[in-house]
This record gives structure tokens, C-alpha cells and sequence, in this order.
């Protein structure tokens, strides 16, 4: 081969090369444009409540140089914070960022997936949702009524609830109480004799403060703080029992969902992912601080009895195995969670210092 000829086949090559990646560039840097007006259950202003939807648009437009926007709409602007998985099914939007506890009345399975009282902790929700088979049934449930749901925020317990006067005695001191609640919780509560009501997080304060509720639940201290709750009621009692973990989701209309492409959709479920864990880390940071404020503002920080939350609990058991037996979704996703809790529990037991071991052993160090 002379050098001019070999010149002139890897100028060729070269040249076909060139070609090759002129033609593949585009098809390797295109992204399709989204743009979805997207409404939350709630606030903005209320911190890892409402402001999570935020930060997965943020990671999303930059992530994709603008090619995915979401137009965040507050609760009520767009469609009711009740009814956002009913708009995604019918088509009205096309995606929303809900707790889906707010479709117990027409799905009862729902509230499995999104806060069970006497539940997994939030760590272990994440692992049965990813890789003990809660996201297949969530997508089989969720599917038939075409939506697709895609985990994208949590949170720990929230208190269990704020109380004008303190609760005295044991599980009867329910009986009669005026609470609002939501919920399987709420069902829960009633079954100890309470009269449980609900209400939006936007009336709660009132209803305290004008004694037309004598205790209520939201979510965590600093979101109820934000509220008021710390001004007209001076027990905040926990833990949590009825809301162990809060998960939120991205509900997606299906056929929005088919009709994107495979990076669109894996850059999604990326940024989801992203938002579960800095909504977590978030809402642990930022409780203790609250809490260590309490007693500034004449708040009394107190635990529930272990008497009243075994109560409790068996009533929780009562109250799940009814819907089990009433509804063969409920049934389906109880066993699969009470399934990989009893499993994960081996772990859990061995691997992990008991829960008051710091606060029983720091004061030596």
C-alpha cells in the first residue's frame, strides 16, 4: 500500500466516521420536552410536607438542561388535593404528588402504601417497596385504575397528636374524645370509643383553638409548629403508632407514562428516588430542634403508655384484619408487608442497638 493510498483510505474512514457520529449525535443528545402542571396534596410552606415535589423538578430541569418541567400547582389550584388520583385516572392532568391515604374511600388497599398503624419503620418501607414486591402491587392496583404510582418522598412517624388536656388513664381516656384523625389510624380510634373527624390541615388551628376539637393529629413537629398547633395545645404526645412512615408518590396517568420514552422515564424514576432520600434525611434533621424548643413555649413533650399503645395495637390488628377480610387487594398487600416484616425483623432485632440506648448511655461518656 503506497502513502498516498492509505492516505486516502483513512481520510474515507475518517470521513465516514464523522458521518456516523454526525448522524447518531442527535439521536444520542434528544430528549423529549415534558411539560406537566403537576398539584400537591400540600403547601409549599410546609417543610418536608410540601416542598419535596420541588426539589425533584429542580434535579429534573437541570438534570435534562430544561427538556423536563414541572409547573408545581398548591392544593385546590388546580384540582382538589382529595381528588388528584382521580384527576390522573381520568385523564384530566397528568401527573400529581399525593399521599394516596386520601383514596381509602373509593381504594381501600391505599393506605397501605401510604402510612399503617403499628407499620414498618421508614427505612423498612423503602426496602419492601423496592425489593419485597410493594411497588409491583402498587403498579398492578394503582394500573387498573390507570395510574402509575412511583415512590418520590418520605418521611418518619408523625407525633400522635396534639391534646388540649392530657390523657388520663388508659385507652379509655379515647372514649369520647373529639379528634380529628386520618387515616386507618382514625379507624382505629373509633374503635376504642373516640369521635373522630377530619378536616384539612388549614382548619386544625381553629378547631383547637375554638375547642370544637379536643386533640388532632397532622404530621411531624416541625410541620404542626408551622401550623400553630404548639399555641392552642400544650401535650404533644407520641410515638407516632398510627403513622409509622408517610409515604408520597408521583401518580402518572398510564397513558401519559407509556407514551414517554425509556430515558424520560428511567430520569423520572431517578429523581424520585433522589427525592425519597433527601425527604427522609431532611425530616430527621430538623425534629430535634423543635422539640428541644417545647418547653419555651409551654409545650410537655410525653409519651403514650405502653398499656394504652398495646390497646391500641390490638385494635390495629382488628381494624386491618376486617378490611383483609372485606377487600382481596387490602388482603393481598397485608400479607405481602406482614410477610417481609416478620423476615426482616431477623435483621432488624440483631443488627440494630435498642431504641433508647443512646439516651440510657450517653450520660456515662
Amino acid at each position: 500500500m503506497t502513502i498516498t493510498s492509505f492516505g486516502g483510505r483513512l481520510g474515507l474512514a475518517a470521513a465516514a466516521v464523522a458521518l456516523a457520529l454526525t448522524s447518531v449525535a442527535p439521536v444520542a443528545n434528544a430528549q423529549e420536552r415534558v411539560r406537566w402542571r403537576v398539584p400537591i396534596a400540600f403547601p409549599s410552606t410546609l417543610p418536608a410536607l410540601g416542598d419535596n415535589l420541588h426539589f425533584v423538578a429542580e434535579q429534573l430541569e437541570l438534570a435534562t438542561g430544561g427538556n423536563i418541567a414541572f409547573r408545581i400547582a398548591e392544593p385546590g389550584e388546580l384540582v382538589p388535593a382529595a381528588e388528584i388520583t382521580q384527576s390522573v385516572r381520568d385523564g384530566q392532568i397528568d401527573a400529581g404528588y399525593n399521599w394516596v391515604g386520601y383514596d381509602q374511600g373509593w381504594l381501600p388497599a391505599s393506605p397501605l402504601f401510604s402510612a399503617v398503624p403499628f407499620g414498618m419503620e421508614p427505612w423498612a418501607y423503602q426496602a419492601w417497596w423496592y425489593y419485597g414486591g410493594g411497588r409491583e402491587l402498587a403498579e398492578e392496583i394503582y394500573g387498573a385504575h390507570d395510574v402509575r404510582p412511583i415512590l418520590c418522598g418520605l418521611t418518619g412517624p408523625e407525633t400522635a397528636g396534639w391534646f388540649r388536656e392530657p390523657v388520663e388513664g388508659g385507652v379509655e381516656g379515647f372514649q369520647g374524645l373529639r379528634i380529628r384523625f386520618a387515616g386507618l389510624g382514625g379507624r382505629v380510634l373509633q374503635q376504642v370509643g373516640a369521635n373522630v373527624t377530619m378536616m384539612p390541615g388549614g382548619e386544625i388551628f381553629q378547631a383547637l383553638e375554638r375547642g370544637v376539637i379536643d386533640a388532632s393529629e397532622f404530621a411531624l413537629p416541625v410541620v404542626d409548629q408551622r401550623l400553630g398547633f404548639n399555641r392552642v395545645a400544650a401535650y404533644n404526645y407520641f410515638p407516632g403508632w398510627h403513622q409509622t412512615f408517610t409515604a408520597f408518590h408521583l401518580q402518572i396517568n398510564t397513558t401519559t407514562w407509556d407514551g414517554l420514552d425509556e430515558q424520560t422515564r428511567a430520569l423520572i424514576d431517578l429523581a424520585c428516588m433522589a427525592g425519597v432520600t433527601r425527604n427522609f434525611a431532611f425530616g430527621e434533621a430538623v425534629q430535634g430542634e423543635v422539640i428541644a424548643g417545647f418547653g419555651d413555649v409551654g409545650v410537655t413533650a410525653t409519651r403514650l403508655s405502653e398499656d394504652i399503645l398495646l390497646d391500641l395495637q390490638t385494635a390495629t390488628d382488628t381494624v386491618l384484619q376486617a378490611q383483609a377480610d372485606a377487600d382481596p387487594d387490602f388482603a393481598r398487600v397485608y400479607e405481602s408487608q406482614q410477610a417481609f416484616r416478620a423476615e426482616y425483623a431477623l435483621w432488624r432485632e440483631l443488627a440494630y442497638l435498642p431504641g433508647d440506648w443512646y439516651s440510657r448511655t450517653r450520660g456515662s461518656e
